[in-house]
């Protein structure tokens, strides 16, 4: 009688650890991409679901001084991609390409088509999409500083492969046309017009407090249909939005630094404090449509 007790505890003891066991996580690899216009190594973060399937993909393009797993680490990227289901790229600036590792979003050859920069990440992009049956209509692509920028550029010249775009502390497309307007640009406020409107949708979070990159480069030429104020993770924030034509939204975070809201602060450049940028930004990408898609169903309406 004993004997039989104890295995029935013995079993249910076994069946609480096991339920109680976090599932395991998903494959976190290193890919390299060669080109004409140039070799990138990149990580890919395959999701615990994973299984052949066409899932969404996330392009993460890290900033300054970062590395493709420490942009993981602080935005928590790979946990949600588990969570919700879709596959993460992190391309990987190279040291010879900037000593910094930054991404170049302020030289011309790199903010232009088929060329530079851009035409490394879109085939990044590209590769993931053929080799990992990623699906083609839910393609987003987001960075943080240089990584924010080089996420507009994006934007701006393959409007036809990502369907929306995230920009955290970054500047818009074509703010500076080399290293010395590109100093002048994030330093100072914004000069002139406020930057047109993408033609994709586009959120950005920018703190108030950012002494690396001007808030002002947060400011786009929006009117906004809906504006509030609240506060989440202990910070203020205000948001911009308006979902009329393409979606917009413009998240200022009142007291934030230059480093990821809502983040892992034991990574670089990333701050516990404030709202989950990760989680607002995978809620709006989410969904957002690619503009072909919205033309046809306005066609069709």
């Amino acid at each position: 009688m004993r004997l039989r007790w104890f295995a029935v505890l013995a079993s249910t003891a076994l069946t609480i650890m096991l339920r109680r066991r976090r599932p395991a996580p998903g494959r976190f690899a290193q890919r390299i991409y060669v080109t004409r216009a140039g070799t990138r190594f990149y990580k890919l973060y395959l999701p615990a679901c994973y299984r052949g399937q066409s899932l969404p993909l996330v392009v993460m393009l890290h900033g300054c001084k970062q590395t493709p797993e420490e942009f993981a680490a602080g935005t928590r990227m790979n946990q949600l991609a588990d969570e919700y289901g879709f596959i993460v790229v992190y391309p990987a600036q190279a040291w010879r390409a900037n000593i910094e590792r930054c991404w170049n979003w302020f030289r011309e050859r790199d903010q232009q088509r088929e060329g530079g920069e851009p035409a490394i990440i879109a085939g990044i992009t590209r590769q993931v999409i053929a080799r990992y049956r990623a699906d083609p209509r839910h393609v987003y692509i987001a960075g943080l500083s240089a990584g924010g920028s080089m996420a507009a550029i994006m934007a701006a010249t393959y409007p036809d492969v990502y369907a929306a775009v995230g920009i955290h502390s970054g500047l818009p497309y074509a703010a500076a046309r080399g290293a010395a307007t590109a100093a002048a640009a994030m330093r100072f406020k914004r000069l002139g017009a406020a930057a047109a409107l993408p033609s994709i949708p586009m959120i950005v979070f920018h703190g108030d407090s950012d002494s690396t990159v001007h808030p002002s480069n947060s400011e786009y030429a929006l009117r906004p249909a809906i504006s509030e104020q609240a506060e989440a993770g202990g910070r203020r924030y205000t948001r911009s939005a308006r979902y009329d034509g393409v979606p917009f939204e413009h998240w200022v975070i009142h007291g934030a630094g230059h480093a990821w809201s809502g983040g892992n602060s034991n990574a670089s450049f990333a701050d516990a404090k404030g709202p989950d940028a990760s989680r607002e930004m995978l809620r709006f990408f989410f969904s957002a449509e690619r503009a072909e898609i919205r033309l046809a169903e306005k066609a069709v309406a």
